[in-house]
């Protein structure tokens, strides 16, 4: 299928150019003339040619590590890269006026070459999968286009170079500019550092809380210890409370009191009176001198007992005065609780010493925290401000070793020398200017057709009129040409198949009348008319030649020349005019003398006498009378009225007769004027019966719909050969 359509596509142009090959061969010899004339009288043009090869850094960067970032090739978007941006550069009024300057390059007036001349012949491009430029300049002059590559590669690097050292010089301007800044923002960011730890007297934060977690661990077990040893102190000191009925402050009193001087011969005296006092209480009567005597006795003694220990402690004296005669029991447990009492104050004191140390370190611990934080922000700020200070120096080194390197990421390696030929031989010259000419004559061809509205082939006209197709009337050819007589204002038809019976041409009228037999299916034909779009398409030549062979199959024919504005029909049958169907019409003549007989079976209505008005003749009663005439007194009627868009006489007549047979001539008609026929056919109701297409050259057809054997290449008009029936191909 896709042979086909390219088949059937080359076909068409080549129709295109058979039909336009004057035109085109005009226009291709003078375009080809006029520029082999050019290129050839033109002086010789030299190219010479140089490369650059461009890294992404400098090698002298990369080998010293320092200022790499300095025309570093990078593009900006993602679509380009850094050479497009580069050949640009070269290509720059900076460089090219340099160029010019350097060269004194001048045009053929003298005049300094402008930027813009420079670049008309100047071309730099990159060469696709590599980091080369290719920069090429085109010039009369040999050693100038050598010179003019060669001072334009140096020009672009001492520019690359230039920028560069700039890029650098500026960068270190701006470091020194931000270097104060910064030395100043690192002593304030050390000074607030120091001050900080001054402040809250710090030397490690670390090792301090180190410290105090480990000394507040100590402490918490020595407060474990203690706790231990008071509760146990607290429970010996209650025994031996328990022991003695009295506690320590009472028990020391007595032992004190005990020891004063005279106290415990008092306290033995006053035993042995009451010793003595219970043995007369057991003899005597209470009231018995020696019973009250001894009451007395022992009241004195207490009474000096208490005076005796009253002037020694005062308030504080003990409650019972006769418990201060203590045993040696006594006085051991006394001292064991005075012991224990006094480890028990020892065991809180140290107790509340250890809480207290405790609680000042929680309190550290706690704020160490806090105190990290504000020393890890100001040890970030000084850092920063550190690494910020020491970055500037380190790019200040950079850029003041950078500002004195001749760095560049270009190099020359491939410079340009002077062309021993110039470019575009002579055969190259002529075969541009085919190719011009060969691209004119295409355009010509493309234009013409273009401005062609006409149908050119078969199937254009079966596209446009959309009628089934009847038949197809080759063209004559040059050989054929005989066979037409000439009159003296136009061209009279030839009645071929009268001529050459058994020729290719009689056989396409005799398919044409078969396949009018196969439309009466129904209803037997018996009157068609034929006409035609536009005039010149060959409707009288399709009717008169279409009426022969009817009439030499036998049948009784009648064919009606109904073009009064321009008749034809007596001249093809060399008949007289004088007497027709418009003296029919008007009552002026007979209908047996109008009728002329042309050939056995073939009988021939002129037009007659051109009337003033012939539409209102045709549009008339005689006219139906007449057609009911013709049908009633032969076989078959063929009326030849004036073309559809001329006059409205075939429109009139189809509707009398039982069909309009269409001819179409490719080359003639165009598609508005057979689009506008068919509206008017079809407006009126007509019974289009088909399409005939005359005139057609097999050749011009993409699709040969006829070709003949050699034998048919012409027309015969003296031997009858042997028939052969046309072949019919789409």
């Amino acid at each position: 299928m896709e042979s086909r359509e390219a088949s059937t596509g080359f076909q068409q142009y080549w129709l295109m150019l058979k039909r336009r090959w004057l035109p085109a061969s005009i226009v291709f010899s003078v375009i080809f003339a006029l520029t082999a004339a050019g290129l050839l009288i033109r002086k010789p043009t030299y190219v010479a040619e140089g490369k650059l090869q461009f890294r992404r850094t400098s090698p002298t960067s990369l080998l010293t590590g320092l200022g790499t970032e300095i025309g570093q090739l990078d593009p900006l978007q993602y679509q380009n890269t850094p050479l497009d941006t580069e050949a640009e550069v070269m290509r720059s009024a900076p460089i090219t006026t340099n160029t010019i300057n350097k060269l004194n390059l001048s045009d053929q007036e003298g005049r300094a070459l402008s930027p813009t001349q420079l670049l008309n012949q100047l071309s730099v491009r990159n060469i696709t999968g590599t980091d080369v430029l290719q920069v090429t300049y085109k010039d009369k002059n040999p050693e100038r286009a050598a010179a003019v590559v060669n001072t334009l590669m140096t020009s672009y690097l001492e520019n690359n170079i230039v920028n560069n050292r700039s890029a650098a010089a500026a960068a270190r301007k701006f470091i020194e500019e931000q270097l104060p800044e910064a030395k100043a923002t690192l002593q304030q960011r050390e000074s607030a550092l120091r001050a900080f730890r001054e402040q809250n007297r710090i030397v490690s934060l670390p090792e301090e809380k180190r410290t105090a977690v480990d000394t507040s661990a100590d402490i918490q077990r020595q407060i474990n210890t203690i706790q231990t040893q008071l509760a146990d102190a607290q429970a010996q000191s209650a025994l031996l409370q328990r022991q003695l009925g009295r506690g320590l402050q009472q028990a020391g009193t007595a032992t004190a009191a005990s020891q004063l001087p005279g106290v415990q011969e008092l306290l033995a005296e006053i035993q042995r009176v009451e010793s003595q006092l219970a043995t007369d209480r057991g003899r005597f009567q209470p009231d018995h001198p020696s019973i009250v005597s001894s009451e007395a006795r022992q009241a004195d003694l207490e009474r000096l007992l208490q005076q005796r220990v009253q002037s020694s402690f005062g308030a504080n004296q003990p409650q019972n005065i006769r418990g201060l005669q203590l045993s040696p029991y006594e006085q051991n447990l006394t001292q064991d609780l005075a012991r224990s009492e006094a480890r028990r104050l020892g065991l809180n004191s140290q107790l509340t010493a250890l809480s207290n140390l405790q609680t000042a370190y929680t309190q550290k611990l706690n704020g160490i925290p806090q105190l990290e934080q504000q020393q890890g922000d100001l040890e970030r700020e000084r850092d920063t401000a550190q690494a910020t200070y020491n970055l500037l120096q380190q790019r200040y080194q950079e850029a003041r070793i950078a500002e004195n390197q001749n760095a560049s990421n270009a190099s020359i390696i491939s410079a340009a020398f002077v062309p021993p030929e110039p470019v575009g031989s002579r055969q190259l010259s002529i075969l541009a200017a085919i190719l011009l000419g060969g691209f004119a004559a295409a355009a010509t061809v493309y234009i013409l057709e273009a401005r062609d509205k006409s149908l050119k082939t078969v199937d254009e006209a079966k596209r446009i009129y959309g009628l089934p197709l009847l038949g197809i009337i080759p063209a004559f050819k040059k050989s054929d040409k005989p066979a037409l007589r000439q009159g003296m204002e136009r061209t009279i038809p030839e009645v071929v198949v009268l001529n050459a019976p058994r020729s290719p041409f009689s056989a396409v009228y005799r398919m044409l009348q078969a396949n009018l037999r196969f439309l009466s299916s129904d209803k037997e034909l018996k009157v068609i008319v034929v006409s035609s779009a536009v005039p010149k398409e060959g409707k009288s030549t399709v009717a008169a030649n279409l009426a022969a062979t009817m009439a030499q199959s036998g049948r009784r024919i009648l064919l009606v020349d109904a073009d009064m504005h321009r008749p034809v029909q007596h001249h093809v049958w060399e008949t007289t005019n004088q007497t027709g169907l418009s003296n029919l019409l008007v009552g002026q003549a007979e209908f047996r003398t109008a009728i002329k007989s042309a050939m056995p079976n073939l009988d021939v209505l002129p037009a007659g006498v051109t009337p003033p008005n012939p539409v209102a003749l045709l549009d008339s009663q005689k006219m139906a009378a007449l057609m009911r005439r013709f049908v009633k007194d032969y076989d078959f009627t063929i009326i030849d009225t004036p073309a559809i868009n001329v006059d409205a006489e075939a429109p009139i007549l189809g509707k009398m007769a039982d069909g309009v047979l269409l001819v179409v001539r490719p080359g003639v008609s165009d598609a508005n004027n057979a689009a506008l026929a068919k509206q008017f056919l079809q407006q009126s109701n007509q019974n289009i019966l088909g399409l005939v297409v005359n005139g057609v050259v097999p050749e011009n057809e993409p699709q040969s719909y006829y070709y003949f054997s050699q034998e048919y290449n012409t027309v015969d008009t003296n031997s009858t050969p042997q028939a052969v029936q046309p072949k019919v191909g789409k």
